[in-house]
C-alpha cells in the first residue's frame, strides 16, 4: 500500500513512514493510493467475526507493507485487552435512536479506541530502536488523556501534550496532568484549540526540527487514527442487520465522521453521515454553503468540539475535487493568505450525496440530555446530545446510530445542570480525582514550545 499527499500525488510513502510522520512532508495530509471495496459476499463474511477480528481484518488492508496479519492480530490484542466491553464498543436502544457506545477503553473516551492500537503499533513497528521519539499532541480534552493512557511508561518515547488552558472539563484535564510519569508532559497553551492544533503542525512542517527530536504526531491527522475509526461503522452495521443506516457523529477535526465516509468508500451500505456541530459550525456552514471561514472560536458546553480549523476536511477534498491535487493544494493556500476558500456548487452537491449538517446550540445540548433523562433515564454527555439532536433536525430517524463519544462523567457540571444528578465517579476514574496535578502554562508561542520541548528530552 503506497501513500500520497493531499496536495501531491507524486509522493510515495509507505505504512510505517505516515504512521510516525504524522503530516505529510508539504503539508498536505497522508491517504492511500487506493481503498479496497469489499463485496456483498466479503461483507457477509466479515459481519461472523468479533470486533478484535473486524479490526484486523479491516486495518490490515492498510498496513500491510509493514505489519503481518499476526503482528497486527497481537497489536489488537493488547490494544483491547483492558476495554470494560470485550467486544470493545456495545450498542444499545435510547428511545428511538441506536447508540453506539465508544467509550469503553481506560480514558471513557472514543480516542481509546485508535490511541490504544497506535501506542501498540509503535512497540510493533520498532520505531524507537534507533533513538528515542518524541510524540507532540494537540487536544481538545480527549486526544490527550487517550495519547498518554496508551504511551504512558513507554520506553523511549516522550510525550508532549498542549491543550487549552481553562477551555476544557476539569474531568478531561485532570485525567491527563495527574500522571506522574517521567515521560509525560502536559502544556496548557494561552490559547484555543486551534492554537494548539496549529503549533503542532506548524512544527511538523519545520524539517529541521522534526528530525532534530525524531517528532511523531498522533493527532487524527494520523492516518493510522482513521483506519481504527472506520472499524465500529462496520460493527454497528453488522449488529443491526440493516440493509442501510445512517450514522450522527459529533464532530470537530472531522477525523471520525471521516473514517465513516472510508467505511462507505469500502462498500458499507451507509445512507448518510450526519455531521453533528455545536456553535462553533464551520462544518455546518462549508456542507451547506460551500463557504469555508474559520470564525473565532465560541466557548461551548460540548469542549472537545470547540475547534474551527477541521483539519481533515482536507482529505475529503481531495476525492470531492476528483483527486486534484493541486486544486486542494491552491485552497489550502486560499486558507492560509486569505483566511477563506469557497466551494462552488458541483463540490457543494458532490458533499451531499454522503453528508448533512447540523448545529446544536448549548441550549439544545441541555434540553436534549435533559430529555433523555426524564424519558429514558439515561445520561449522555453533551457531544452526544449533539449526534442526538443531529439527527432529529436532520430527518434521519430511521435506521440511524449515535456515536457517543465520551463518558457523561466527564462532563460533571454540564450534566448536573441539565439533569441535577451527581454522578458517581467510574472506577476508571476514580484514582485521578484527588491526585495532584502537573502541568506548565506556557504562551501561544511557537519558539517557546520548542524550547519547552528541547529542555525537557536534553
Amino acid at each position: 500500500m503506497n501513500y500520497l499527499s493531499t496536495r501531491d500525488k507524486s509522493l510515495n510513502f509507505n505504512f510505517k513512514d505516515v504512521f510516525l510522520r504524522g503530516l505529510a512532508p508539504d503539508g498536505g495530509l497522508f491517504l492511500p493510493s487506493e481503498i479496497k471495496s469489499y463485496t456483498k459476499p466479503e461483507l457477509k463474511n466479515l459481519s461472523k467475526l468479533s470486533y478484535p477480528d473486524l479490526a484486523v481484518e479491516v486495518i490490515f488492508n492498510f498496513c500491510s507493507d509493514n505489519l503481518s496479519k499476526d503482528e497486527l492480530r497481537s497489536v489488537i490484542k493488547n490494544a483491547y485487552k483492558n476495554f470494560e466491553n470485550k467486544e470493545v464498543v456495545s450498542i444499545k436502544k435510547v428511545g428511538n435512536i441506536n447508540l453506539l457506545e465508544l467509550y469503553h477503553g481506560p480514558t471513557l473516551a472514543f480516542k481509546d479506541i485508535a490511541m490504544q492500537v497506535i501506542g501498540n503499533m509503535y512497540d510493533q513497528l520498532k520505531v524507537t530502536e534507533k533513538k528515542p521519539v518524541n510524540v507532540v499532541v494537540a487536544t481538545s480534552g480527549d486526544t490527550g488523556s487517550a495519547a498518554i493512557a496508551a504511551l504512558n511508561n513507554r520506553k523511549n518515547i516522550n510525550l508532549f501534550v498542549l491543550h487549552p488552558h481553562n477551555k476544557i472539563s476539569n474531568v478531561q484535564r485532570k485525567i491527563m496532568t495527574t500522571i506522574g510519569s517521567n515521560n509525560i508532559f502536559n502544556i496548557a497553551i494561552e490559547g484555543t484549540f486551534d492554537d494548539c492544533q496549529k503549533i503542532v503542525k506548524d512544527l511538523f512542517n519545520e524539517n529541521d526540527f522534526r528530525e532534530k527530536i525524531n517528532m511523531s504526531g498522533v493527532n487524527s491527522i494520523n492516518w493510522a487514527r482513521i483506519i481504527c475509526q472506520i472499524v465500529y461503522y462496520f460493527y454497528a452495521f453488522f449488529f443491526l442487520g440493516k440493509e442501510k443506516i445512517s450514522f450522527s457523529v459529533p464532530t470537530g477535526n472531522f477525523g471520525d465522521v471521516y473514517a465513516g465516509y472510508v467505511a462507505k468508500k469500502m462498500g458499507l451500505p451507509i445512507n448518510k453521515l450526519i455531521v453533528a456541530t455545536n456553535e462553533n459550525d464551520i462544518l455546518q456552514r462549508v456542507i451547506n454553503t460551500g463557504e469555508y471561514k474559520p470564525d473565532k472560536v465560541k466557548p461551548s458546553l460540548s469542549p472537545s468540539m470547540d475547534i474551527q480549523v477541521s483539519s481533515n476536511f482536507e482529505r475529503l477534498l481531495f476525492y470531492i475535487l476528483k483527486e486534484d491535487d493541486q486544486k486542494v493544494s491552491s485552497l489550502m493556500k486560499s486558507l492560509k493568505d486569505k483566511g477563506a476558500f469557497k466551494l462552488g456548487n458541483e463540490e457543494i452537491n458532490e458533499i451531499k450525496k454522503d453528508f448533512k449538517a447540523e448545529k446544536i446550540s448549548d441550549n439544545e445540548i441541555l434540553s436534549i440530555i435533559k430529555d433523555v433523562y426524564e424519558k429514558e433515564k439515561f445520561i449522555i454527555d453533551p457531544h452526544t446530545a449533539t449526534a442526538f439532536g443531529a439527527i432529529k433536525k436532520s430527518g434521519e430517524t430511521n435506521d440511524t446510530v449515535a456515536l457517543g463519544t465520551a463518558h457523561p462523567y466527564k462532563f460533571l457540571e454540564t450534566v448536573k445542570k441539565a439533569t441535577g444528578e451527581n454522578l458517581k465517579a467510574p472506577h476508571q476514574l476514580e484514582k485521578f480525582i484527588d491526585k495532584d496535578e502537573k502541568f506548565d502554562i506556557i504562551e501561544n508561542n511557537n519558539e517557546k514550545i520548542k524550547k519547552y520541548i528541547l529542555n525537557k528530552i536534553q
